[in-house]
């Protein structure tokens, strides 16, 4: 099949940053809880977002939070051709960051239709639960895109070299997971997504993220604007700033995945600030907001599902969560695209089959060297 060709003008993505550590709603007059650790939260905080950023919201809205939250039945659409379940206790979820203009009046680009799945993070829960492994998969990846059902009906015919966040576009989130998993030959037991909109209003809820950046930032096509040192970013610019990519490193995915992983950290520092009992009203806020910007799997499209997944999770700190980007390398035909390295992306992918830690040796050679971030967390 012919290499699928892509349009530069499609606007960039929103980060996912994933889950986060959450609770049920407390009640009034309930006990504080001692802070938590600060556990997937490094990972993932947006996609699970305020369902409960610290346990907000009252036990009376659950239901209201419950109901938010939009499912899709992987099961149904992916059928049985998909890679064997692990039976060891260890769990995969897919991270998804959308760039849907849905309702945005042109706001985050025009000229685009559909989404995009700009942001992908394969987060793999040990056997234990109490050790974890995130893989970033840069959206500029040339892989090949698997024939993929469409949402409403019909079929995505494949294409052997395609940019992979066309996979969303393509087939939907359904056709995302498909594609992670022909890829990886690694099954994604859930997927969780947020938007654009969400997103920028849980920032501005938060009273904005801080962040230091070590130089300054200049992206006219995210529209971000940063001097070098210490900010503290609303809705709008946090949103520029994990959508930027030309402002930073070479210009490509790369340096955006650097930016955005920065900031979840920093996003992190903001929601442990939260006091869902001294603000009530906030807290409620924050969760009806995230709430109405998450999507999932049918397994888990319910706040209190969510919130069992996140009990499992507890014991998961930073110091036992590894952060990488799938290793790759430029593509000499197009130095805007960038290819798996093979032999180090299937160490990458074999050490999540078998529940293994991934090697330090898998990413030595990749492109998507992580070690000197632009952006800091804190101010």
């Amino acid at each position: 099949m012919p290499r699928e060709s892509s349009d530069e003008q499609q606007a960039h993505m929103i980060t996912g940053p994933a889950v986060p550590e959450y609770g049920p709603p407390r009640v009034r007059g309930s006990r504080r809880r001692k802070p938590r650790k600060k556990t997937l939260r490094y990972v993932a905080w947006g996609a699970l977002g305020a369902v409960l950023i610290g346990g907000g919201g009252a036990a009376y809205a659950w239901q209201h939070l419950n109901g938010n939250i939009q499912g899709t039945d992987m099961n149904a659409a992916l059928g049985k051709d998909r890679p064997s379940q692990q039976k060891n206790g260890s769990m995969n979820i897919l991270l998804l960051g959308s760039d849907s203009r849905a309702g945005t009046h042109g706001q985050y680009g025009k000229g685009v239709s559909g989404a995009r799945a700009d942001t992908a993070m394969v987060l793999h829960v040990d056997k234990t639960h109490k050790k974890a492994s995130v893989v970033s998969i840069p959206r500029d990846t040339m892989v090949e895109r698997p024939q993929c059902a469409k949402p409403h009906g019909g079929t995505a015919a494949g294409a052997q070299q395609a940019m992979f966040n066309s996979s969303y576009q393509a087939g939907g989130p359904a056709c995302t997971v498909k594609t992670v998993e022909k890829m990886s030959h690694v099954r994604m037991d859930h997927y969780l997504e947020v938007d654009f909109k969400g997103f920028q209003k849980l920032i501005d809820e938060l009273g904005g993220v801080d962040i230091t950046t070590r130089k300054a930032i200049n992206d006219p096509n995210s529209g971000l604007a940063l001097s070098a040192g210490k900010h503290t970013l609303k809705g709008k610019q946090a949103l520029e700033l994990v959508r930027t990519r030309h402002g930073v490193g070479d210009g490509s995915d790369l340096g955006r995945i650097q930016l955005q992983q920065a900031f979840i950290k920093a996003l992190i520092h903001r929601a442990d600030t939260v006091d869902p009992l001294g603000s009530p009203a906030q807290s409620y806020d924050l969760a009806d907001t995230a709430t109405k910007s998450v999507s999932a799997d049918s397994e888990l499209a319910s706040a209190d599902k969510l919130l069992g997944l996140a009990k499992e999770l507890k014991g998961i700190s930073p110091d036992r969560t590894n952060m990488v980007t799938m290793p790759v390398t430029y593509d000499a035909q197009d130095s805007g695209r960038v290819l798996p390295l093979p032999e180090a992306s299937q160490q990458v992918w074999s050490a999540l089959r078998h529940d293994r830690p991934i090697p330090k040796s898998a990413t030595q050679d990749s492109v998507g060297d992580m070690s000197d971030s632009p952006v800091s967390a804190g101010a």
